[in-house]
């Protein structure tokens, strides 16, 4: 089980590293979210995986399951939804202002930014 959930992590942080390097601004929001994905379930593996066991320690129980991760999980997954909207906001601005979307500016040279000299 373990094995699983460490690959599907792993396999999350590639596809979401893979397409925030792209140079358009929808793979980008893609792997973003991608990776906050990746990041909560980590935090929630981070809990101790185990399945029927409640999350707090009552009488005559022997294991229990952490809270704290699932409570993490939940307010990253609510922070996680307003970055995205504020990201497709941002990229639907710049794409309307430039009719482009692409997400990498043309690099100037420094030489070529000043104006020669006439001497």
């Amino acid at each position: 089980m373990e094995m699983l959930v460490a690959s599907a992590i792993g396999l999350l942080t590639a596809a979401g590293l893979y397409l925030v390097l792209r140079l358009r601004s929808f793979p980008v929001i893609m792997g973003i979210s991608l990776l906050t994905y990746a990041v909560n379930v980590f935090l929630f593996a981070s809990g101790r995986l185990t399945i029927g066991a409640p999350p707090i320690l009552n009488d005559g129980v022997t294991s229990y399951t952490d809270p704290l991760p699932q409570a993490l999980v939940l307010t990253a997954i609510v922070i996680s939804f307003g970055m995205t909207a504020v990201v497709v906001m941002i990229a639907l601005g710049a794409y309307l202002g430039s009719d482009d979307d692409h997400v990498d500016d043309p690099a100037e040279d420094a030489e070529a930014a000043e104006p020669e000299d006439a001497t």
